[in-house]
């Protein structure tokens, strides 16, 4: 890992995107499974189809229907996912306030209840939003790519593999992972 630490320099995680935990978790579902740019344009017009200001919140969502959320280019399963994210904010099943002070296992469990997020993608909160650094996300294939090149590997580890590899960096798991995501872009050669 030492070489991969020089070459890519040092380690500046930012966290806490901008729009909040709820954002957050709107943006993670609108963005899975989508290039960056196609994602961008259908978060873009999901927003345009509120007032401009602060960020909708989960009731003025909730007021849209299904085929107007889907005119932003959502698909079926995204529209409830969306909706079942907003419900459960509205009913007060899922409440966001205080979950910076939940261990990681209770953020996985809570975030993993709403249809669409799943382990990965609370992971993902746990280290951009809420900036936790032992976080270790066996089943990313950017991890899993940068460990094969680490390692020389022939193929992609396995999630098992990935986390037995993964123990000998706690507990900063959340620090390798940054440092692996960004070896993916630098040559191996350099290393």
């Amino acid at each position: 890992m030492g070489p991969v630490i020089r070459r890519v320099g040092p380690f500046r995680l930012e966290t806490g995107r901008s729009g909040g935990y709820f954002s957050a978790l709107l943006r993670s579902i609108v963005y899975q499974q989508l290039s960056g740019k196609a994602a961008s344009a259908i978060f873009a017009r999901f927003r345009d189809l509120f007032d401009a200001g602060p960020f909708p919140d989960s009731r003025a969502i909730l007021k849209k229907s299904p085929a107007e959320l889907r005119s932003a280019g959502l698909s079926r399963q995204k529209v409830a996912s969306l909706r079942d994210l907003c419900e459960k904010i509205a009913s007060g099943a899922l409440a966001l306030d205080g979950i910076g002070s939940a261990t990681d296992a209770e953020v996985i469990e809570r975030l993993t209840s709403v249809r669409g997020i799943g382990k990965w993608s609370a992971q993902m909160f746990l280290i951009f939003d809420l900036g936790r650094l032992d976080v270790w996300p066996e089943s990313d294939l950017g991890i899993r790519k940068a460990l094969r090149l680490l390692h020389g590997l022939d193929g992609l580890p396995g999630r098992r593999a990935v986390a037995e590899l993964g123990e000998r960096f706690a507990p900063y798991r959340t620090v390798a992972s940054w440092y692996l995501w960004r070896s993916i872009d630098a040559d191996p050669g350099d290393w």
